[in-house]
């Protein structure tokens, strides 16, 4: 027997306040380890671990201490087992190389934070299959449920079967009628830009758009178009980017040999970016002679020469609704579908202008 052991049982069976050392070996501090050195029994200190009322405050702060000198800590997945919920979201996203992605991504993070979540993040591959294998590996990781963060028309697909179990939001996509949708006001957000540039006196506005498979950058080019047809004016060819300022600079390079060209909405701002150096080189001004609107509202936005008019989104209220309505569906054995659309607005700064005369 030894020396410390003999000192607790002289001590009556609780630790001697001189003794703070932690166990020794290698094996992880047990439950039990944490009630012998507080005096308690195994069920005083789970009670205390899982925040239960009815322990009295010196017996508690007993119990926290033996944790502290120990480095006990509980054991999260046999408590996630016990009470049927792991306190996780599980988040699919299949690029983390935009801006809108990254931001909401952070949003969510902080909105599952905020809850009292942790979440669980698996990258896949935009694809049927890439789907489907991001699925079967939050299964393996337990949550309670999952965000889908995606920008592809892939959930539309009869042939695209999610888990029937599992708890699903889809955030920036369309899924039919089949899972409930958190997104921005893509529409809304492009009529404001067009009109705020037909109501400075453009005769037309140009368009550089997202790429094809962009389920935000489809709706922003309808809208765009619907928006010019309503107002009977013209509608120019789509100059097609990928969301890159480099391929704004390609397309900004064919808007800007043309003079009737004076007027354009960028589908977001980092191809802003790279129209403003195309204009540059060609010796075209902003906003003299080319005015420009972006959308998502970036950081840099406003420190762009000169500062960039935008649509503004809010990824952070995109987060809390995207949280909100997942846990929602944990707590209800129904599931609402329908699409949440978080509103936008326009930031008019000096990019706009109506047009040289």
């Amino acid at each position: 027997m030894t020396a410390e052991r003999t000192a607790r049982q002289r001590d009556g069976g609780g630790a001697s306040r001189a003794d703070t050392r932690p166990l020794a070996g290698a094996r992880r501090v047990s439950m039990a380890d944490v009630a012998e050195r507080a005096g308690v029994s195994a069920q005083t200190v789970s009670r205390v671990s899982n925040g239960y009322e009815g322990v009295i405050p010196e017996t508690r702060d007993a119990v926290l201490r033996a944790m502290a000198e120990l480095g006990y800590r509980p054991n999260s997945a046999a408590r996630a087992l016990k009470r049927g919920e792991f306190r996780t979201i599980g988040v699919i996203v299949f690029t983390l190389a935009t801006t809108g992605n990254m931001r909401t991504l952070e949003a969510i993070a902080a909105s599952a934070a905020e809850a009292g979540y942790a979440i669980t993040l698996i990258p896949g591959s935009p694809t049927q299959s890439g789907i489907r294998n991001a699925f079967t590996r939050m299964d393996e990781l337990a949550v309670d449920a999952v965000i889908v963060v995606m920008e592809m028309h892939l959930l539309d697909s009869s042939t695209v079967a999610l888990p029937p179990n599992v708890k699903v939001v889809v955030v920036d996509s369309d899924a039919g009628d089949r899972y409930p949708v958190v997104d921005t006001d893509q529409a809304d957000g492009t009529r404001q830009a067009v009109e705020h540039l037909l109501g400075l006196g453009h005769d037309t506005v140009w368009h550089i758009s997202g790429p094809e498979d962009s389920f935000s950058a489809e709706r922003r080019t309808r809208a765009w178009r619907e928006t010019l047809e309503r107002a009977g004016r013209r509608v120019p060819p789509v100059a097609p980017g990928d969301w890159t300022a480099e391929s704004g600079y390609r397309a900004g390079l064919l808007l800007a040999d043309d003079p009737d060209c004076t007027a354009v909405f960028c589908a977001n701002d980092q191809m802003a970016l790279g129209l403003y150096r195309a204009l540059a080189e060609r010796g075209r001004r902003v906003p003299d002679d080319v005015s420009i609107v972006g959308f998502d509202d970036i950081p840099e936005a406003a420190s762009f020469s000169p500062p960039l008019t935008t649509v503004h989104q809010d990824f952070a209220e995109m987060g809390r609704r995207s949280v909100a309505r997942v846990l929602a569906q944990l707590g209800s054995s129904t599931t609402d579908i329908g699409t949440t659309l978080v509103p936008t607005h326009l930031v008019p700064r000096a990019s706009t202008a109506p047009p040289p005369r």
